[in-house]
């Protein structure tokens, strides 16, 4: 044990936090199960429970080995990684599992593991582009040599994730953009990468009518609808239930395990997971969960400036972002800032693949971090022993 810690290293404020949130979503997890336990396990209630718990386990043995990689290797796997994903996703879109109008999951036979391609596509995409943009910084102004062959990947990834899943889709494009800003493209590029997902977004809509996708048009409609024209007569059900779970926390919360409105929420226990805690844990829950999340963006922030190597800073703020943006969507969506969609809480919401794939992410945000301090540490060494040299020549001289 005292050589894992010991060999354990990166970031402490963010293996603090992602402690944090683990705890939070075996608490959160195992009181939004109630019901689903009764209805599908026949009361046996602790199955969800550690279900969450060995998934968790797992996601913290990913993110040990994934900081204790070097972060350079990365970049090799980028490419190939970019390149896998992209079929991934196509055979998802056409024999994909079908749940809710959607096909975003694909099932592996041996082992019955189902997981989103979606979440491998996203990770893979953000170690791409951060790979490209440390290697064209030198011709990022030139639109055919250095946007191009940048945004594209992000464009085909983005448009065989939005059929199943537009939510997912937006939120990756948003993430890549703000990862570009931050590699120096310019914003006329940037303008011209909103106007293309626009006209995107209403091709995808119109393509659908015509080859029979009304039923998932119909449903982005709907929840877009129902946001904007916030008439109570149609506000979605998990909208009212969400409202009332956040009405009866008040500032401190009914407490754990105390949570109402977990019998009546739709996914209580993942999409809506959020509002079981301010049921139960009240405002001051929602704004630990809040901070704890804008914290690993600081820390990632502060990683990124100190990185010396372009691809290690871009991958640990660009892993980061798309985490935080997929945080702050989900609770928005909870308390009703923000249309309805199927965005999990990370590291949160009970899941397998997409924990699996966050600890992976927050692994390679440790690796840069750990290379980062080792650095730190050399340099500090390094300039110990010019002081200890420095002062025996002065004795030596004196």
């Amino acid at each position: 044990m005292n050589n894992l810690l010991y060999r354990t290293k990166g970031d402490k404020v963010i293996w603090t936090i992602v402690i944090f949130l683990s705890l939070v979503s075996l608490l959160s997890v195992y009181s939004a199960t109630g019901s689903l336990a009764y209805r599908e396990r026949g009361g046996h209630t602790e199955y969800y429970l550690l279900k969450q718990l060995s998934v968790l386990v797992m996601g913290l043995l990913i993110i040990y080995f994934a900081h204790r990689v070097n972060y350079t290797i990365y970049s090799r796997v980028a490419q190939v990684g970019f390149l896998i994903s992209i079929p991934l996703l196509v055979y998802t879109l056409a024999f994909g599992s079908n749940i809710n109008q959607a096909s975003r999951w694909i099932s592996l036979p041996i082992i019955n593991l189902t997981f989103q391609t979606s979440d491998v596509a996203k990770l893979f995409i953000f170690m791409y582009v951060s790979r490209q943009l440390s290697r064209s910084q030198h011709i990022i102004n030139d639109f055919k040599k250095g946007f191009l062959p940048i945004v594209i990947p992000v464009g085909i990834t983005c448009l065989l994730i939005m059929p199943a899943n537009m939510s997912t889709a937006l939120l990756l494009g948003a993430s890549c953009m703000i990862l570009f800003f931050i590699g120096r493209v310019p914003i006329k590029f940037l303008a011209g990468m909103v106007a293309a997902g626009a006209v995107g977004v209403v091709m995808l809509f119109l393509v659908a009518q015509l080859i029979g996708m009304d039923m998932r048009t119909k449903t982005w409609q709907k929840r877009i609808d129902s946001f904007l024209h916030d008439d109570h007569t149609e506000t979605p059900y998990q909208v009212q239930q969400a409202n009332i779970a956040i009405a009866g926390g008040g500032m401190m919360g009914k407490g754990p395990g105390n949570s109402t409105q977990r019998n009546f929420l739709p996914h209580a226990y993942s999409d809506y997971i959020y509002a079981t805690i301010i049921e139960e844990y009240g405002l001051v829950g929602a704004f630990l969960i809040l901070a704890a999340y804008m914290l690993l963006l600081l820390r990632s922030i502060r990683i990124y400036r100190k990185c010396p190597y372009a691809f290690g800073a871009f991958l640990a703020v660009g892993l980061s972002v798309t985490l935080v943006i997929q945080a702050l969507t989900n609770m928005a969506v909870n308390v009703h800032l923000f249309p309805v969609t199927g965005v999990t809480l990370p590291l949160v919401s009970m899941g397998g693949s997409s924990v699996i794939f966050t600890s992976l992410s927050i692994g390679i945000i440790l690796s840069v971090a750990r290379n980062v301090e080792e650095m730190e540490g050399k340099q500090a060494e390094k300039e110990r022993l010019e002081r200890v040299m420095a002062a025996r020549e002065n004795e030596a001289v004196a």
